[in-house]
């Protein structure tokens, strides 16, 4: 079943009475006793593709929205199984309907000054029923619980020996290229102050040659954001900077600044090279922490993957 922006959601739009309501109540999945229905899918699926950026290739518009469906109905089908799974291990519903009550009553303290009432009337201009409200927080609550139980990161454990394993056979991912540390000076001509940019930039030069700090006359002659910052640019790569400047720039020494350097437009830069350091290969200690982050969030997704296979395996599920 595909929802396509300029078909089935047009089309939802367009009918009116009695078709567009039979549309809307049509049943596009079954998952044990459950339905999905196509109103139930567009409600959801409305709001995701408002805010896909508009692409002149409908082709492309049509799959990005096919993938926000897709993805739409795929949490739909999970949620069904999970909920499914919880009320047939058999859990108290007792106990959960007084849970649920304490969560609603401890949200209606925070969000609505202690007054039902007001999250009545809030409930009521969303065209949503208390009881509607009132499923949809149990349904979150034990969605959480049963993620919890089975695919909560708490209980994934990474080694330093399979940290050490990716490192090894990533190491591409944390390659850096040739880097210099780069302060920069910019003259604009319209910045240059009935002057030509080179003029100024020939005087700031002087000063730097007699003793004046680099980042003291960027801070007061050099043009764009970077100024309040003393030309500061950080740690930059190659690509970071036009050729004319690239190649100058990774030409210099610790410590070492550029001559002017003039560029078609006019404008003028004088460079600085804080430091530099050659392409190299991130130690493991620096990026064993993201390492560390990246393994949890696979082997987390591998639980929960193996979880739903699980949980289809003991479910009847039927697309339409």
């Amino acid at each position: 079943m595909k929802v396509c922006k300029y078909g089935l959601l047009a089309a939802g739009a367009l009918l009116a009475g009695t078709a567009r309501s039979e549309m809307l109540s049509a049943v596009q999945v079954v998952v044990n006793q459950d339905v999905i229905t196509r109103g139930q899918i567009l409600d959801a699926v409305g709001p995701l593709v408002a805010k896909i950026p508009e692409v002149p290739d409908q082709e492309r518009m049509q799959k990005a929205v096919e993938k926000v469906q897709d993805e739409v109905v795929e949490s739909m089908v999970e949620r069904d199984l999970v909920l499914h799974a919880f009320f047939s291990d058999g859990y108290q519903t007792n106990l959960l309907d007084r849970f649920v009550d304490d969560y609603i009553n401890d949200d209606i303290k925070k969000n609505y000054e202690n007054d039902r009432s007001q999250l009545i009337r809030t409930l009521q201009r969303e065209g949503i029923s208390y009881q509607t409200y009132r499923e949809q927080e149990r349904d979150k609550i034990i969605a959480r619980y049963e993620n919890e139980q089975n695919t909560s990161p708490k209980k994934v454990i990474i080694s330093p020996l399979k940290i050490q394993n990716y490192y090894n056979t990533h190491q591409s991912e944390f390659k850096l290229p040739d880097q210099v540390k780069l302060k920069m000076i910019a003259i604009k001509p319209e910045d240059a102050g009935g002057s030509t940019a080179r003029a100024v930039a020939e005087e700031i030069l002087r000063k730097i040659d007699s003793g004046v700090p680099f980042s003291e006359m960027a801070s007061v002659y050099s043009s764009g954001a970077h100024r309040s910052e003393g030309g500061d640019r950080g740690w930059v790569d190659h690509d970071y900077l036009v050729p004319e400047l690239a190649d100058p720039a990774f030409a210099l020494k610790p410590g070492q600044h550029s001559g002017i350097i003039e560029l078609k437009n006019g404008s003028c830069y004088l460079l600085m090279a804080e430091d530099v350091r050659k392409a190299h290969v991130k130690p493991l200690s620096e990026v064993r922490e993201d390492i560390e982050r990246t393994l949890r969030e696979q082997e987390v997704a591998r639980l929960r993957q193996r979880w739903m296979d699980r949980l289809r395996g003991k479910s009847f599920v039927r697309f339409y």
